[in-house]
Parts: structure tokens; C-alpha cells; sequence
């Protein structure tokens, strides 16, 4: 898959969503509720990675760990889309930038151009 594809996705979940809110409660998520589900799941996420890493203890392993990461890839996705951006564009510009900037630090860098491997 690639991002369109993605995204398309993405979008029909977003549409499913909508049609089950309306019939709950009679109205939509507005991009202010897309923002706040996704800090949710960002926190859902960080508790989760740290049961992976031993610092907290949480059901699911890695199957809720791997659900959380498409959680809020799609919730990305669904913003991107909301404020109309183009999220493929956006995120290989703003890699490209980030490549220059490090590279031009680390050639500076008195200890050379050796990346850390460390995770």
C-alpha cells in the first residue's frame, strides 16, 4: 500500500465513524475532536511502549501495541485530510529538510558523521 492508498482507507473508516456518530449522537467529530481522539491514542501508545519496554505492565503486548501505531497513523491521516495537506508532500519535504539541517550539523560535529545505532 502505498499513501494514497492509505489514506483512502483511512477515509473509509472516517466515513463509518460518521454515520455511526450521527446515529449516537446525532452529530460528527469536528477536526478539534479528530486532534484530541488522536492525543488519546497518543498516550494509549506511550503506555504501551512502555510495557514493551518492562517500565509498566499492560495487557495486549504486541498486537495492542501494533493496533495503537495504526490508530494513530490513521488519526494523522484523517487531520492531513481535514486541513488539507498533503501529507505525502508535507512528510518528504520536511524529511528532506531534516536531512540537511542534521547532515550539516554532523559535519561540523568534532566526532565526525558516525550515526549512534543505539535504539
Amino acid at each position: 500500500m502505498d499513501i494514497q492508498d492509505l489514506q483512502a482507507r483511512a477515509l473509509e473508516v472516517h466515513d463509518l465513524y460518521d454515520s455511526l456518530n450521527l446515529a449516537d449522537r446525532g452529530r460528527t467529530w469536528t477536526r478539534q475532536d479528530f486532534m484530541l481522539g488522536f492525543v488519546g491514542d497518543v498516550g494509549d501508545l506511550a503506555k504501551l511502549v512502555m510495557a514493551a519496554e518492562g517500565t509498566r505492565t499492560m495487557p495486549g503486548g504486541s498486537e495492542a501495541l501494533e493496533h495503537e501505531l495504526a490508530d494513530c497513523l490513521w488519526s494523522i491521516l484523517i487531520l492531513a485530510h481535514k486541513y488539507e495537506v498533503d501529507i505525502e508532500a508535507a512528510f518528504a519535504r520536511t524529511m528532506n529538510e531534516l536531512r540537511e539541517i542534521i547532515g550539516a550539523r554532523l559535519a561540523k560535529h568534532p566526532h565526525g558523521t558516525t550515526a549512534n545505532t543505539a535504539e
